[in-house]
C-alpha cells in the first residue's frame, strides 16, 4: 500500500463558486484572527494556543452578533484552518519553518481545505459539504460511494480560473512481470529522453520545440512588451489593464506547465508499461547546469528533474529497481566498442567518433548504452 496524489478538475455551477469563495475567504480571515489571538495571548503568559484551544473559540466568535457569516461556511473548514495553524506554531518551535504571517486578500492563494470524511464521490459527481454535489473530470478510476476509497487532506484550489481538487488516496501498489532487460535512459535538449532498451532505441522529442509552445512563448513576449509600454506610461504604477495582460500572461505560462507536466507524464507511462527490470538513469547537477546562461533557460524549461522524480516513484509502484549512475560517469564520452574516452569531445559534438576504433554512433544514444550496462 501506498500514499498517492491526485488531482481532479471541477465544474462548478455559479452558485456553487460563490460559496467556494465564501470558504476561501473565511478561511483567510479565520487564519488572520487566530494569529492575532496567538500573539496577544503570548505577550501576556508567553503561551501557545493549541488546535483545541482555538477550536472552542470558533463559536463564542460566530455568536457575538457580528461574524453570523460564518454558519454558511462548513465548520470543519474552519477546524481544519484551525490545525494548519498549530502544525505552522509546532514546526517554528522545532525550527523547521518562520512564524506564520497574515495573509492578505490580494496576495493569498485562492484555497481552502475540506472535511474528508463527509466528501464522496459518485457517478460524475463530488459531495462537498455545505457547497453540495459537483460535477468533475478524472482520468483516474475513483470508487463511488460512502464506503469507497477513504481520501485525506482534500483541498479545493482555483488556479488561473479553474477549480481544482488535489486529495491523497491509500492505494495498491500493481507489481507486473518484468523482463531480464536494463533501460538506460539519456536526457538531452535535442532530444527530451533517448532511451536504450534492449537492442531497441526509443526517441522523445523535446515538448518545447513544438509548434503550441514556441506560439504560447511568442505570446508571452509580446504581453511582456506591452506592459512595459503601460508601466512607463501610468509612472510605474501598476493600473488595472497591467493587472489584466498579468493575468493573460500567468494563464499562457499555466498552459505551458501543463503541457510539459503532461508529455512527461506519457513518457515516463509507456517507459513503465515496458517493465523493465532496472532502470539507469544519469545523476544530474541540475543546479550546476543552470549556471550557463545561454542553456539556463532551455534546462528549465526541460524539466529534467521532474522527469526523473516521476521515474523514481513510478518504478517503486511497479517494483521496478531505479539507479541513477555516478555523477562523474563518462556515459557520452565512453566509446561503446572499445571502452575508450574521447577527452576532447565537445557539446556541439552531436555524433560520436572514437579516436581510437573509429566506431560512429549517436552521441546520446551512445550515452544511453553506456548507461544500459551500468554496474553489470
Amino acid at each position: 500500500m501506498s500514499m498517492r496524489a491526485y488531482t481532479i478538475r471541477l465544474y462548478p455551477t455559479k452558485m456553487q463558486e460563490q460559496d467556494m469563495i465564501k470558504h476561501i475567504n473565511a478561511c483567510r480571515y479565520i487564519w488572520n484572527w487566530m494569529i492575532e489571538q496567538q500573539e496577544s495571548l503570548y505577550k501576556e503568559n508567553k503561551k501557545h494556543l493549541s488546535a483545541f484551544d482555538m477550536i472552542k473559540l470558533l463559536t463564542p466568535l460566530k455568536n457575538d452578533g457580528e461574524h453570523d457569516w460564518l454558519y454558511e461556511v462548513s465548520n470543519a473548514t474552519l477546524q481544519i484552518v484551525c490545525r494548519d495553524l498549530r502544525k505552522c506554531y509546532e514546526n517554528v518551535f522545532n525550527h523547521k519553518s518562520n512564524l506564520p504571517k497574515f495573509k492578505t486578500k490580494k496576495n493569498a492563494k485562492l484555497i481552502f481545505p475540506v472535511c474528508p470524511v463527509r466528501s464522496w464521490f459518485e457517478e460524475d459527481v463530488v459531495h462537498i459539504q455545505k457547497i453540495g454535489k459537483i460535477k468533475y473530470r478524472a482520468d483516474c478510476k475513483i470508487n463511488t460511494g460512502r464506503c469507497g476509497n477513504k481520501i485525506f487532506n482534500p483541498r479545493i484550489q482555483n488556479i488561473c480560473g479553474k477549480w481544482i481538487l488535489s486529495f491523497v488516496r491509500d492505494d495498491e501498489n500493481q507489481v507486473s512481470f518484468l523482463s531480464d532487460k536494463n533501460m538506460g535512459i539519456d536526457l538531452g535538449l535535442k532530444n527530451f529522453m533517448t532511451v536504450a532498451y534492449g537492442d531497441e532505441m526509443i526517441v522523445f522529442p523535446n515538448i518545447n520545440k513544438s509548434k503550441k509552445i514556441k506560439d504560447n512563448e511568442k505570446k508571452i513576449k509580446f504581453l511582456h512588451r506591452s506592459i512595459m509600454r503601460k508601466y512607463r506610461a501610468s509612472g510605474f504604477k501598476k493600473t488595472k489593464n497591467i493587472e489584466k495582460l498579468e493575468a493573460k500572461v500567468k494563464k499562457i505560462m499555466r498552459k505551458n506547465s501543463n503541457i510539459r507536466k503532461n508529455y512527461i507524464h506519457q513518457c515516463t507511462h509507456k517507459l513503465i508499461l515496458l517493465s523493465p527490470s532496472k532502470i539507469i538513469m544519469e545523476n544530474l547537477n541540475i543546479r550546476g547546469m543552470m549556471k550557463n546562461h545561454h542553456l539556463s533557460k532551455a534546462i528549465r524549461d526541460s524539466c529534467f528533474y521532474e522527469a526523473i522524480r516521476q521515474l523514481k516513484y513510478k518504478s517503486s509502484w511497479n517494483g521496478i529497481c531505479f539507479v541513477q549512475a555516478d555523477r562523474f560517469f563518462p556515459s557520452s564520452k565512453l566509446c561503446y566498442n572499445c571502452g575508450c574516452i574521447h577527452k576532447g569531445l565537445k557539446l556541439s559534438d552531436r555524433t560520436y567518433v572514437c579516436p581510437e576504433c573509429g566506431f560512429t554512433i549517436d552521441r546520446d544514444y551512445q550515452a544511453a548504452l553506456n548507461l544500459q550496462r551500468y554496474g553489470d
